[in-house]
């Protein structure tokens, strides 16, 4: 299984993990001597995340034909408006109070589409207004697919804002049947995702090299759209607004710089509905957001299988602070869709409680993804009620194949657990490639059937942690 795997990685691996322990703190906010703070990396990381700025300019869409009632098929006004809004220098679209009826919108360079208090943006569920096809990415593999129900492409300084609501209108009799999963509301016979193996044929194409023009899955391939889709862009901020019902992922940056997720509330509770996932992104910051959701809550991810390292792209320097995880498979997750590798996540001040929320950070990938997976430090994190694990890493999610993964350099600190779940810590590497260097400082997990677990896991230590009442020492 490992023909491609080349051994020299595992000793590159270990040097830097050496280096990446003797650079880390252990369990306090300070340190003495030569050694380093981790959390120390974060000033300049914020520093170059920095909220777009729009000309005072506004754009009601109200102006543009618009109209309110949920009825009338908006989508033209939403064009003219963001079209003239850019053509004019920018500024903000206004969606006044009220509902209103589109299809796919996509937004352009110093635009703000924003939403005052009381707007709802209801989307179309007919499939044919998100045509034509566009370059988009889905489960980490790139394709000319189903525009997302707001999208941007390779764009500059654009803004989803304000009080207001989008609506995917998602549910068991609409997109959600496409999955496949009769608990979605899909009957045997009915079309889906898996008809004609639509999923897997994307993903034989993107393994057999076929050009991202040529992959062409729209009409009959049931691939549901994600619900907002930056790709390619700079300048990114979503603020304030609500997402409920969506197709698929809720919030998806893809391969783009410098991002703000501030403010926003996301619910719905569909198949594969992620919160956030940033994808192949650099300097994001994810902050006072909720998760209510029917997938993982925040989910770092840099593409599938060959084709994640056709593009190479990490995901990097991610801030996520302040947020509130309800229910959801992972409150703070790394995985699966990992091959371009992901590094320098630091999440802080979160409380994630729900007897549907699944873990508290989990980290997924496998032998058919590779990829490197390193630098994942949390801190001041409240659990009330996680289901399965606190914290997990494992080389085994779903798929196996011939690149060996890396994940080295955890760092969980300050971290207390009332109901852990079925097991408390959950550590699943190779023996030709360990999960290396993970510490746990100040921790205290109650609540767990199995206090740990570690499969081909070296470097763990520990300081005051503490499991179901007994201090538990780790140096090893």
């Amino acid at each position: 299984m490992m023909g491609k795997y080349n051994y020299l990685n595992i000793l590159i691996g270990s040097f830097f993990a050496v280096l990446s322990l003797a650079a880390c703190s252990g369990d306090s906010e300070s340190t003495s001597g030569d050694e380093k703070d981790p959390w120390d990396a974060v000033a300049a990381i914020e520093g170059r995340i920095v909220k777009p700025t729009f000309r005072d300019k506004d754009y009601p869409i109200t102006d543009f034909g618009a109209i309110d009632g949920g009825k009338t098929d908006c989508t033209l006004a939403f064009r003219t408006a963001i079209e003239t809004c850019n053509k004019e220098g920018g500024g903000r679209v206004v969606v006044p109070a009220g509902n209103y009826l589109t299809g796919a919108i996509h937004l352009l360079s110093n635009v703000n589409l924003h939403l005052e208090k009381g707007a709802t943006i209801l989307f179309s569920t007919k499939p044919s207004d998100y045509l034509p096809l566009v370059h988009t990415r889905w489960e980490g593999v790139e394709l000319m697919g189903y525009s997302p129900l707001i999208y941007a492409f390779e764009q500059k300084n654009i803004a989803i804002t304000g009080e207001g609501t989008l609506d995917g209108q998602a549910n068991e009799t609409n997109w959600w049947p496409w999955k496949g999963n009769e608990h979605y509301g899909f009957k045997p016979g009915s079309p889906s995702q898996l008809d004609k193996d639509k999923r897997a044929a994307l993903f034989g194409m993107a393994e057999q090299g076929v050009p991202v023009a040529d992959r062409k899955f729209g009409e009959g391939s049931y691939l549901r759209p994600q619900f907002v889709q930056p790709y390619r862009c700079e300048n990114v901020l979503i603020e304030g607004v609500t997402l409920v019902n969506s197709p698929m992922w809720l919030l998806n940056p893809v391969l783009c710089t410098n991002v703000t997720i501030d403010g926003v509330t996301m619910t719905s509770n569909g198949p594969n509905n992620d919160g956030c996932d940033p994808e192949s992104c650099k300097d994001v910051l994810i902050k006072n957001c909720y998760f209510n959701t029917g997938d993982d809550c925040i989910a770092i991810k840099s593409g599938r299988n060959a084709d994640g390292r056709r593009l190479n792209v990490p995901s990097e320097n991610i801030l996520i602070e302040n947020c509130n995880m309800a229910n959801g498979h992972g409150g703070v997750v790394i995985g699966s869709e990992v091959s371009g590798g992901v590094r320098n996540v630091f999440a802080r001040n979160c409380q994630m409680n729900s007897p549907e929320l699944d873990r508290a950070l989990r980290i997924k990938t496998n032998t058919a993804r590779g990829g490197t997976i390193e630098n994942i430090y949390m801190k001041d994190i409240e659990v009330g009620q996680v289901k399965e694990q606190t914290i997990i890493a494992t080389m085994m999610y779903e798929d196996t194949g011939s690149y060996m993964p890396t994940i080295r350099n955890i760092e969980v600190r300050n971290m207390t657990v009332k109901q852990g779940g079925k097991t408390g810590i959950l550590l699943q590497g190779y023996e030709e490639s360990p999960i290396t260097n993970v510490r746990l400082n100040n921790v205290t997990i109650n609540g767990v059937k199995v206090p740990y677990e570690f499969n081909h896991a070296s470097d763990i230590s520990s300081k005051n942690l503490t499991i179901n009442g007994k201090e538990t020492q780790f140096d090893q």
